[in-house]
C-alpha cells in the first residue's frame, strides 16, 4: 500500500467516523452531540495549523549551518567571476 493510499484510507475512516457522529447515528449525550461534535473540523484544522507551525520554528531553530557548502558557494562565484572578467564583463 502506497503511502497515498494510506493516507486516503485514514482520511476517509476519519470522515465516515464524522459523518456518523454528526449525524447522531451513534448515541452521545445531548451536550456533547449539540456543544462539541460540531466543532471537531474546526478544531482539527486550528491544531493541525498549529503542528505545523511548530514543525517549522522548530527547524528555524534548529537548522544547521554548512560551512562546506559556503566554501564551495563561494569559489563558485570567485570562477565565475574570472569567466566573466575574461569575456570582458566588469563584476563588482
Amino acid at each position: 500500500m502506497t503511502r497515498a493510499q494510506q493516507t486516503l484510507s485514514i482520511g476517509l475512516l476519519v470522515a465516515s467516523l464524522y459523518t456518523v457522529c454528526f449525524l447522531g447515528l451513534l448515541p452521545f449525550p445531548t451536550k456533547v452531540q449539540e456543544d462539541i461534535i460540531p466543532y471537531l473540523p474546526f478544531w482539527a484544522l486550528i491544531s493541525f495549523g498549529a503542528y505545523l507551525l511548530f514543525k517549522l520554528g522548530w527547524g528555524v531553530l534548529t537548522f544547521n549551518d554548512c560551512p562546506e557548502a559556503h566554501e564551495e558557494l563561494k569559489q563558485q562565484i570567485e570562477q565565475a567571476r574570472k569567466e566573466l572578467r575574461k569575456k570582458g564583463v566588469t563584476v563588482d
